[in-house]
């Protein structure tokens, strides 16, 4: 994961801010100049600044998240711990948790599950970037966070093995359930999020989920 992907030609910062899902010129570092950066960088972003970033293409992005949001991921993660722990699943990540989704490009799900059966000889690897695909991705949407980067992020997800991912909207309370990126079911708050196959046996009521993180 040192080699860094080449950017393709483009000409102005709007036709990058685009390409990267029209998010905001604010969470584009340029140090090192876009197109440069690698995986160590995004190491080094981690230890030394107070946002986290991921790399695409090149380019380190700092990861959009809000307070609320982080409680949101938290609770979920400690949902998912405890079912683990009862279960022997697997195990269960939270946003710093760097991800390699391919040559150059590392993401930072909100919360992640790996099963045992993923894990290189059933144990937590020590690489600071593994090249470990986990098995669920979850990303509670922030103000920072367009349509366009999330859409670009579910394909990168399921292109690199990702089997389900959550996204979790704050405002509206509700849950996108996907098993691909095409395929996708929502929940209101009302409704009671599963793990499917991915985590049989797993259930929280959205309602409850929210009750706990207010």
């Amino acid at each position: 994961m040192n080699a860094a992907a080449t950017l393709p030609a483009i000409d102005t910062l709007a036709e990058l801010l685009e390409r990267l899902g029209s998010i905001s010129p604010a969470r584009i570092r340029v140090h090192p100049p876009p197109g440069t950066a690698t995986a160590e960088d995004v190491l080094a972003c981690d230890a030394g600044e107070k946002h986290l970033c991921e790399l695409v293409e090149g380019v380190l992005v700092e990861k959009a998240m809000g307070y609320y949001e982080s409680r949101l991921a938290a609770v979920l993660v400690s949902l998912l711990e405890t079912f683990c722990q009862a279960h022997d699943r697997g195990i269960v990540l939270g946003a710093d948790a760097t991800t390699a989704l391919g040559p150059g490009l590392v993401r930072l799900p909100d919360v992640s599950f790996v099963s045992r059966e993923r894990l290189p000889g059933g144990k937590v690897p020590r690489a600071p970037i593994p090249d470990l695909v986990p098995d669920l991705a979850v990303e509670v949407i922030s103000q920072g966070n367009t349509p366009q980067e999330m859409a670009r992020k579910l394909r990168e997800y399921f292109a690199a093995g990702v089997k389900l991912v959550w996204y979790v909207y704050p405002q509206t309370r509700t849950v996108r359930v996907y098993t691909a990126p095409e395929r996708v079911s929502e929940l209101g708050v009302d409704q009671t999020l599963a793990g499917g196959d991915v985590l049989p046996g797993f259930s929280v009521p959205i309602r409850e989920w929210f009750r706990r993180a207010e």
